[in-house]
């Protein structure tokens, strides 16, 4: 627990993240700046009001940044700002659990199948 904000570090963390669809999109800003298109093709199926929507409540909290670029059709690009980027670990520490976990329920799965044969 935080003495100054009272809340755990663990929950504030987790409310920037807290759906799947904020969580990749981090993901996918991990390799660089992205056009809005270029997130909307990357997270399919999601809508482009709730891409929309999760981009401008990371953007309010200081996670990404948003530069529009003044041409027809409109240029918008998606970054990391600097805190942002402190994400960075623990989205890959994210990405090492999935592999293990994936790799691991496989084997598990494998072992049962050919228990029954």
């Amino acid at each position: 627990m935080n003495e100054t904000t009272g809340r755990c570090p663990v929950e504030i963390t987790l409310s920037l993240m807290s759906n799947k669809w904020k969580a990749l999109i981090l993901r996918d800003l991990l390799t660089g700046t992205k056009r809005f298109s270029e997130l909307k093709r990357s997270l399919h199926p999601i809508t482009q009001k709730m891409l929309t929507q999760n981009l401008r409540e990371m953007e309010a909290n200081g996670l990404i940044s948003r530069t529009v670029y003044p041409v027809v059709p409109p240029h918008v690009e998606y970054a990391f700002t600097d805190l942002g980027y402190m994400l960075h670990p623990v989205i890959e520490q994210m990405r090492e659990f999935g592999l293990k976990y994936a790799s691991i329920r496989e084997n598990e799965t494998e072992n049962k199948e050919s228990d029954a044969v």
